[in-house]
């Protein structure tokens, strides 16, 4: 993701106006006050009155407003909505788990190149269009609501950006269709919008016409960009029990032109990077989600937690926000007891920024250093072909068998990654292979080495099915994140 412009938002509220009857009436307390025997000061030491009342009308503003703020709910919580899930507009009934795989692994090439792409000059037009069905890769969605009256809208929910944008009318381009299941915005139609105003400073440019600013989002290195202008509006979230969150004067932008942003499900994009306009610097510093099973269609209890009371906790581990991805800092990697050789230099990026490891919410497989890579490979490839299970590969997966998880690696030793600060992810079978490539009845490791011409800067990457049966919490002020083995289930009881 490519930001043309930051400042750090700091929009007045309206329902600081209420402030207004609050302070009137404590000015009218003090006043009284002064008034009963301060005749004599008023008059001998009118200027040290002055500022004795400007300091205590300063602490009243303040303490207004503070009390104003404190009211203001801090947590939007919301399900998240896998791609292939029954709650998402691309269901299928009729698909197969191999379907479904086979989806997942066309999603993950459409993320290599999307990223690729925004971090170097390379162009997706040079990957095969069938691949890139999808221009950003994506897995999860959210739905909101946006306005007054709340306005649904389904969108997609990205760590890789940081601008919450939404389609508005007039709009020209790839602005979704019909089968889109959430109208268009209509900021006409909304009692609380209202456009960013001039002066912009460092947001973007100004309209000087219509008083409002402007914005362009560049996703793929420009392949896919967005125009418009950015407003403020109430922006809700239901909770899994139908209760309503809003917070008013979100910032957000109003798509008016957009080009080959080709999910026609979706009406935007939910930024949850590190920049200052994104949702989660707005309200704070925090986020977290929890990721269910990702291959069951079923499995809807994956939520997401905007605000300061995300999910933070289990291991911590040191996170590092560079050209608007997450890294973190992997020492090692383990095969049941045994440290694998392999040279934690090969983890860490250079002073050119390739390398590293990033963790991603719209990859669904991970993606390792070769040099790392080789000898998980070799491990597993060891421990597998002593069950005598046929052997194959596919163009983007070298490991895969003839056979099924749940019978046929019941003793499979846990995978453990090393993180920074003592934080060990255990990785079980659930998050190391994925099924039913590409008929039923077969398994392929969801792994895969880096190369030079499949990912953002020569990164590894931590997908998607790594993170099953996890709650990942996000703390940007502190710099850590968390990984707590969950089953989602539990975060609705």
């Amino acid at each position: 993701m490519e930001y043309k412009w930051y400042m750090k938002i700091k929009p007045v509220r309206r329902d600081e106006i209420n402030i207004t009857l609050e302070f009137l009436l404590n000015v009218s307390a003090i006043i009284k006050v002064v008034s009963m025997g301060a005749a004599s000061l008023l008059f001998h030491h009118a200027k040290s009155l002055f500022f004795i009342m400007a300091f205590m009308f300063s602490i009243l503003i303040t303490n207004s407003v503070a009390a104003v703020v404190a009211k203001e709910p801090r947590r939007l919580v919301t399900k998240l909505i896998h791609h292939d899930s029954i709650l998402s507009p691309f269901y299928n009934a009729s698909a197969t788990s191999s379907d479904r795989a086979t989806r997942a692994i066309e999603r993950s090439k459409a993320r290599l190149a999307y990223l690729k792409a925004a971090t170097t000059r390379y162009s997706l037009d040079d990957i095969r269009s069938g691949l890139v069905q999808n221009g950003i890769g994506t897995v999860f969605y959210v739905n909101i609501s946006i306005g007054q009256p709340p306005v649904p809208q389904l969108v997609v929910m990205d760590t890789g950006s940081s601008i919450f944008w939404i389609h508005c009318p007039p709009c020209v381009g790839t602005c979704g269709s019909a089968r889109s299941p959430t109208p268009m915005f209509d900021p006409n139609k909304s009692s609380s919008y209202s456009p960013y105003p001039c002066p912009c400073a460092e947001l973007g440019p100004c309209d000087f016409i219509k008083n409002q600013c402007l914005y362009t989002i560049d996703y793929g290195g420009g392949k896919i960009r967005i125009t418009g202008n950015y407003a403020l509006e109430d922006l809700t979230f239901v909770t899994f029990d139908e209760k309503a969150t809003t917070i008013s004067n979100m910032l957000f932008g109003c798509g008016h032109a957009v080009e080959n942003f080709s999910d026609e499900q979706a009406r935007g994009v939910l930024g949850l990077g590190a920049g200052p306009t994104s949702v989660t610097k707005q309200i704070g510093s925090r986020f977290s989600y929890c990721i269910g099973n990702i291959s069951n269609p079923e499995d809807t209890d994956g939520q997401l937690i905007i605000g300061d009371k995300a999910i933070i906790d289990g291991n911590l581990t040191q996170l590092d926000v560079y050209k608007g991805f997450y890294y973190l800092t992997l020492q090692g990697i383990s095969f049941g007891d045994k440290p694998l050789d392999i040279d934690p230099k090969i983890f860490q990026r250079n002073r050119e920024g390739r390398g590293g490891v990033i963790i991603d919410s719209g990859m669904t497989l991970t993606i390792l250093d070769e040099l790392a890579f080789g000898p998980l490979k070799n491990e597993v490839q060891n421990f597998i072909d002593g069950l005598n299970l046929e052997h194959h590969s596919t163009e983007l997966l070298p490991l895969c068998y003839k056979g099924f998880v749940s019978q046929d690696l019941i003793d499979f030793p846990a995978v453990t990654f090393h993180f920074a600060g003592g934080a060990d992810l255990v990785l079980g079978t659930e998050n190391l292979f994925l099924s039913h490539i590409p008929a039923y009845g077969s398994f392929c490791l969801a792994v895969t080495k880096v190369n030079r011409n499949n990912t953002a800067r020569g990164a590894s990457m931590i997908g998607v099915i790594m993170q099953q049966y996890l709650n990942v919490g996000y703390d940007l002020l502190a710099k850590k994140l968390s990984f707590m083995p969950l089953n989602c289930a539990f975060l609705y009881s």
